[in-house]
């Protein structure tokens, strides 16, 4: 069975971009990178792979998850991660090529059936916050690329939550010299 892994870069108030979906304030450096490569290579879209120089083979993900917003970042490539199953979660029409699937409709469901293919990886979780806010309740890990900024408002981590706690505990920390902290949580 695949775990769903929600990797995703956050200010220290919790936010994955500003108001207006803006994530680059949370690029405060590239210290980082060479870990994040090392460990997850696949996290990587392929301009940025080739810009770079990572060949190196996925490790971790066999899957993209993205909301509609997430994979519409203007500038961003028609098959951004070409190199991974590609979904996207809209309830509106996409222009998409046909290596990226748009699903509409019950977002647990899909996954959950997605986890039960144990042949194709874990799943990664890239973005959006409501897309993260459907599939709390899923989530089995968290990779939290915490930057040293505070954002003040935005959108949070995981939007239209309904208020109850969910246990994670620790599973470890890098700390880089650019003051990003990457910061693991396993579903308790």
């Amino acid at each position: 069975m695949s775990s769903l892994v929600y990797l995703v870069a956050t200010s220290l108030d919790g936010f994955i971009a500003a108001p207006d979906g803006d994530f680059t304030p949370l690029v405060v450096g590239d210290e980082h990178l060479a870990g994040l490569a090392a460990d997850y290579p696949e996290t990587f879209p392929a301009p940025m792979r080739e810009a770079l120089g990572i060949g190196a083979p996925n490790r971790a993900f066999g899957t993209v998850l993205m909301g509609a917003r997430t994979y519409q970042v203007p500038g961003a490539v028609p098959s951004p991660y070409p190199h991974l199953r590609q979904v996207v979660f809209s309830s509106r029409a996409l222009d998409v090529p046909d290596e990226v699937e748009v699903v509409d409709g019950d977002a647990v469901a899909h996954v959950r059936r997605l986890k039960a293919d144990a042949d194709g990886g874990d799943l990664w979780l890239c973005g959006g916050a409501h897309l993260a806010g459907q599939l709390c309740d899923e989530i089995d890990r968290l990779v939290l690329k915490i930057s040293p900024v505070v954002l003040g408002s935005g959108l949070p981590l995981f939007a239209g939550v309904d208020p109850r706690p969910r246990g994670f505990r620790p599973r470890g920390q890098v700390d880089y010299d650019n003051g990003v902290r990457v910061v693991t949580y396993d579903r308790v």
